[in-house]
């Protein structure tokens, strides 16, 4: 069996700091219309993913923006210059102002533990979900340990999407790449499927 290359053509983030006061928690396709208007290819391109923001904890629907959070894009080393396009750019993202900083690159780091916020389910059977992405996971020749954690939901066109999120450990370095740069499930422009690496497996809030 022929298993599958890690890309030739490097993926790296691509990383923004940002200046707003407050998004509501559910936010990712009102980001992801928001960016698309700005850079139309992003709806066409397979290789990107809009990593979910980190927002200050609460149980208020609008959350806060701390200094910290960023905008990660995943994308493909060759669409770096496109992106370059947002820097300064004030989004619109729900009726909320969202100011893109400088951008800075960040490579894929090959830890052996990783772990998706959020993956797209089709229902909220967790044992379906979790035969489906056994079935990606082969796809893409990756053994290691695999964790389903939290069920939640984001909106999508007015109906609930459910998602799990998920992780991985006792991952070999080329296995660890592959997955960052392939992902899991559907809606990488949502957050969904993207994985990102985790220090321990401890460390990973499942």
């Amino acid at each position: 069996m022929t298993l599958p290359a890690v890309d030739q053509d490097p993926v790296v983030e691509a990383v923004f700091p940002l200046e707003g006061k407050a998004l509501p928690r559910d936010h990712a396709q009102a980001l992801q219309q928001a960016l698309a208007e700005r850079l139309p290819w992003l709806r066409s391109d397979e290789g990107v993913g809009i990593h979910p923001l980190k927002l200050v904890s609460g149980p208020e629907s609008l959350a806060l923006l701390s200094q910290r959070t960023r905008l990660i894009v995943r994308v493909n080393a060759n669409r770096l210059d496109a992106l370059q396009a947002l820097v300064g750019v004030q989004l619109d993202v729900a009726g909320h102002a969202l100011r893109l900083g400088a951008v800075h690159l960040r490579a894929l780091q090959p830890l052996a533990t990783l772990y998706a916020y959020r993956v797209a389910a089709s229902s909220a059977d967790e044992s379906a979900f979790m035969q489906a992405m056994e079935a990606e996971l082969a796809a893409l020749a990756i053994a290691g340990e695999r964790v389903c954690g939290k069920r939640q939901s984001i909106q999508v066109d007015g109906l609930e999407m459910t998602t799990f999120s998920m992780m991985l450990h006792g991952l070999v370095p080329e296995q660890s790449l592959r997955l960052q740069q392939h992902g899991l499930g559907p809606h990488r422009l949502l957050g969904c499927g993207l994985f990102v690496p985790h220090k321990s497996a401890a460390a990973v809030g499942v």
